[in-house]
């Protein structure tokens, strides 16, 4: 009789410790989720942070009465660093998202691709350099 009662006791909290996992991995699986959506909003905002940034730089070309003076010219090349490393941020964020899907999935994002639009920063015609003079804007 002790025998089964031992036995009993180590099926129970077998099943107990089974409980707890899986508790603990769709917990986990809810957090991941949350994340990927939180890097989701996070690139569209830096990306409506380099479309402003892009707006910008159009007005400042259209206004004939700005002269390109030394000044204008030195944040210009902010402007032009600040959009390079918002190309970084995203494709930093990119790659972080696709470590973390294959993390939940175990399935590299290049083996079975997800339909994404490009970012603006990745598109070659809206693409903006340190060397793009304010006219071509």
């Amino acid at each position: 009789m002790h025998k089964e009662k031992g036995h009993e006791h180590k099926s129970a909290s077998k099943a107990t410790l089974e409980e707890q996992t899986i508790h603990s991995l769709v917990e986990l699986q809810k957090v991941h989720v949350n994340l990927a959506e939180k890097f989701d909003k996070l690139a569209v905002q830096v990306e409506n942070l380099l479309a402003l940034f892009e707006l910008a730089a159009r007005n400042f070309a259209k206004q004939p009465s700005m002269q390109n003076t030394e000044r204008d010219k030195e944040f210009l090349d902010k402007i032009d660093k600040l959009l390079d490393q918002n190309k970084l941020l995203a494709k930093g964020l990119s790659l972080m998202e696709e470590k973390m899907r294959e993390r939940l999935y175990g399935v590299s994002s290049s083996a079975n691709p997800a339909p994404r639009p490009p970012f603006r920063s990745q598109m070659p015609s809206q693409q903006m350099t340190a060397s793009t003079k304010i006219e071509e804007i």
